[in-house]
């Protein structure tokens, strides 16, 4: 499962008098050619707008900057390219007006050892060197290729423009983004607890329901109700349930057809729910099925209210276009330092497991009975790459802080019950003791895929959070 959907890069084409007009020419060219590859939208200027479409001039920089705010709702970067040294002040300049906001990456093109002579040589070397300088002084925040020159056509800049689209979904996704808290903090569980005035001040808003809410509007939908039959025949489709009882998957089906009712009308994208043991004990299921569904589609969903731990969850979505799911650095492995045991009792999106089957919630069923925890998706989480990222508000120092990593899920032995899978971290005690030493929950955000990288530049330097990269 990958959802990446089509984005739009605005390009800005670099140019200096000085050097070889038909590089500005042919670099645009071949840039654009790049990003038609990749399925991105352009919005540049055109060899009638500029020369060669390129920027060096005020007036240049102007109508870049104007045709930029044009098409400011649909741009979600900005690529500076470089084919020849540049005019560091007209790129600094068409930023500024346009005031966008948005991830900018830098890329020079390489000069080619025989075509150095007055009419072919490039400087993009060092002209990219001064851009960079100009805007830092701008104040405007950059991103860098991997390597400091690479051909738009080259395998290396392939990967870089992925990576950047991907730094692009998420800060656009974690910019205004709405949560749904839905329940209250279970009291035991002081670890989830968040600022929501500094989230806020981030742009991210926590839209809270109460449980009682919920379960009244489920009070109202009879068993035969179209959006209720609708929703039970997905959870059939979507994981085995042949060991559970008709009246628990009906509700289940309730409890899934208000909160996406509910989602729809406040308009929030992702979610939180509170589960221990409210609904259990109240209601009579667990929300794990109906969680998990939410977080394979693609609209992640955390227990027990952890809105930081959905964060962690939709920047890895964003950056990998898979689902992600939220489980506990919960056991040592052995006494192997630089493995674990990665669990939860469970909402995991299908996407997760080797193979899934609904059973009761084992854990809880000890305090409110077998019959009032049906709907867990209990199964082994299967081996290859892992990301992980945890983001939490610091109240006292008035900042959000965090910290990613790669690692992977194996296949060693491993008998529990639940979602559970064993996974291998470099270096991982020094990650543990960072966890500890800075206070983290034990809670982390995992998906399937390596893209610490993306979320760690994404964070850092766009949204100015303090994150801490575990590299091993």
């Amino acid at each position: 499962m990958n959802a990446h959907r089509s984005q739009t890069i605005g390009v800005i084409v670099g140019n200096r008098g000085f050097f070889p007009d038909h590089l500005a020419k042919s670099g645009r060219e071949e840039m654009l050619a790049a990003l038609e590859k990749a399925g991105v939208t352009a919005v540049a200027l055109g060899p009638g707008d500029s020369k060669h479409g390129a920027v060096e001039t005020r007036e240049e920089a102007r109508k870049c900057a104007d045709l930029f705010r044009q098409h400011r709702d649909a741009i979600e970067g900005v690529v500076v390219t470089l084919p020849n040294f540049g005019d560091e002040r007209g790129i600094a300049d068409t930023l500024r007006m346009a005031d966008l906001n948005v991830p900018v990456l830098v890329q020079a093109t390489p000069d080619t050892p025989s075509l150095m002579t007055i009419q072919d040589r490039r400087d993009s070397f060092c002209g990219k060197m001064s851009a960079c300088n100009n805007l830092k002084q701008y104040g405007i925040r950059y991103s860098l290729t991997s390597r400091h020159t690479e051909a738009p056509g080259s395998e290396d800049f392939a990967r870089d423009l992925d990576w950047f689209l991907g730094v692009c979904r998420v800060v656009k996704g974690l910019r205004r983004l709405r949560i749904g808290a839905i329940g209250a903090r279970p009291a035991a569980f002081n670890t989830v607890r968040f600022s929501e005035k500094l989230l806020e001040a981030a742009g991210i808003s926590v839209e809270p329901i109460d449980l009682s809410e919920i379960v009244g509007r489920i009070n109202r939908l009879k068993d035969d109700d179209a959006g209720v039959q609708t929703k039970l025949a997905a959870i059939k489709a979507y994981v085995p349930t042949g060991n559970v009882p008709a009246p628990a998957l009906i509700k289940m089906a309730k409890l899934g057809t208000v909160i996406d009712g509910w989602m729809r009308e406040t308009e929030v994208a992702i979610s939180a729910v509170q589960c221990w043991t409210s609904l259990e004990e109240f209601f009579g299921v667990v929300p794990c099925t109906v969680m998990s569904m939410m977080s394979n589609e693609l609209m992640s969903s955390a227990c027990e209210v952890d809105i930081c731990g959905v964060i962690g969850m939709h920047a890895m979505r964003l950056a990998s276009g898979m689902p992600s799911a939220l489980l506990d650095w919960n056991n040592n492995y052995g006494d192997d330092p630089d493995k674990a045991v990665c669990f939860h009792c469970s909402n995991l999106p299908k996407h997760f497991f080797q193979e899934v089957r609904m059973d009761y919630q084992a854990i809880i069923a000890g305090t409110v009975g077998r019959d009032n925890t049906y709907g867990t998706c209990v199964g082994r989480v299967k081996a290859g790459p892992m990301s992980y990222a945890r983001f939490s508000t610091d109240d006292r120092a008035g900042k959000i802080c965090g910290y990613v990593g790669h690692g992977a899920f194996t296949n060693d032995p491993l008998t529990t019950f639940g979602g559970a899978g064993v996974v291998h971290i470099p270096n991982m005690q020094a990650l543990l003791r960072h966890i500890c030493e800075n206070g983290f929950e034990h809670h982390v955000a995992a998906s399937l895929s390596s893209v610490a990288g993306i979320v760690y530049e994404a964070t850092t330097n766009y949204l100015g959070w303090d994150v801490y990269w575990h590299r091993g």
